[in-house]
């Protein structure tokens, strides 16, 4: 299975179980934006929030080649791309 096939399995197939154990992915990315505006004084959104996390799993990735940085970035990226297409 390639790395795309694997970051579809994530986060279209196996949404349900995750949302078992964490809540709904884009509530919670919503969740951390206003802690995250809380904590820092200023307005971030949870379009932030995903941009955050892939530039931590690419700046990772600069550091030492994981098969498990890129999965996340993609996983990240295409979660993302739902969250867009769902407002």
């Amino acid at each position: 299975m390639n790395i795309l096939e694997k970051a579809d399995e994530i986060i279209n197939k196996r949404s349900e179980e995750k949302e078992r154990q964490y809540g709904p992915f884009e509530e919670g990315m919503e969740r951390a934006a206003m802690i995250a505006s809380g904590a820092t004084g200023k307005n971030i959104t949870a379009k932030d929030m995903y941009m955050c996390m892939v530039a931590l799993k690419l700046s990772r990735e600069s550091y030492s080649h994981k098969e498990d940085n890129l999965l996340d970035a993609v996983a990240y990226l295409g979660s993302f791309n739902n969250y867009e297409n769902n407002k």
